[in-house]
């Protein structure tokens, strides 16, 4: 049950999760349907969907996509980006529990796109290393937008240069997942496998899927 008092500490924030673990393991007794799938899943899984996605709070997959335990694989870091740990995930759970949909799943005002927008605007932006190797990877896809932005030497419209560089940084993950990997490259071109692109709206709620 979430709380509108924010932990001050990280103590106290463990003491939130500690009490949201126990209301879980009590829930497990109830006939929810979904919690009742908990046992069978101790020993096996076998979810329907891979999802590559952002690790911000507000896009919590298992929630937007209404499904349960053991119905997704997911995987989440900063900016929904495509790196050898991510390919080799996707890559475990296409071969091992042979589900047939990845999803790279973007979100509006992405922070780490915003990152990488905003470091192409003001060159001077610095960030700690590891930041900035998430910001690199995103790079490639804003690159090209922001420069068509400024060719003509108008100011950039910074919030429409960041919705269309979350949409390519999606579109250039999905290619990083199908291209970077000959074992997901072999799955897809021989239609074991779609990998689709898609972008969640914080304001609405709904998931927009992309073309290929």
């Amino acid at each position: 049950m979430p709380t509108d008092t924010r932990p001050q500490t990280g103590q106290e924030a463990l003491e939130l999760l500690k009490e949201g673990n126990a209301r879980y393991v009590d829930s497990l007794t109830n006939p929810d349907p979904c919690m009742q799938r908990r046992p069978e899943l101790i020993s096996n899984q076998d979810p329907l969907a891979i999802i590559l996605g952002c690790s911000d709070a507000r896009v919590p997959v298992e929630i937007v996509f209404d499904q349960g335990l053991g119905d997704l694989f997911v995987i989440r870091v900063a900016g929904n980006v495509v790196a050898p740990s991510q390919i080799g995930s996707v890559e475990f759970a296409a071969e091992k529990f042979g589900t047939k949909l990845v999803v790279v799943l973007g979100h509006s005002h992405c922070g780490a796109v915003t990152a990488c927008v905003e470091a192409l605007i003001n060159p001077e932006q610095n960030y700690s290393p590891n930041l900035q190797s998430i910001v690199d990877r995103i790079r490639p896809s804003v690159y090209n937008l922001h420069e068509l932005a400024t060719a003509n030497g108008q100011d950039v419209d910074a919030d429409e240069l960041l919705d269309r560089s979350i949409s390519a940084n999606v579109r250039m993950s999905v290619s990083q997942l199908k291209h970077g990997s000959r074992a997901l490259e072999d799955l897809t071109n021989s239609g074991q496998l779609l990998v689709v692109g898609a972008e969640y709206d914080l304001e609405t709620g709904k998931v927009l899927f992309l073309e290929s």
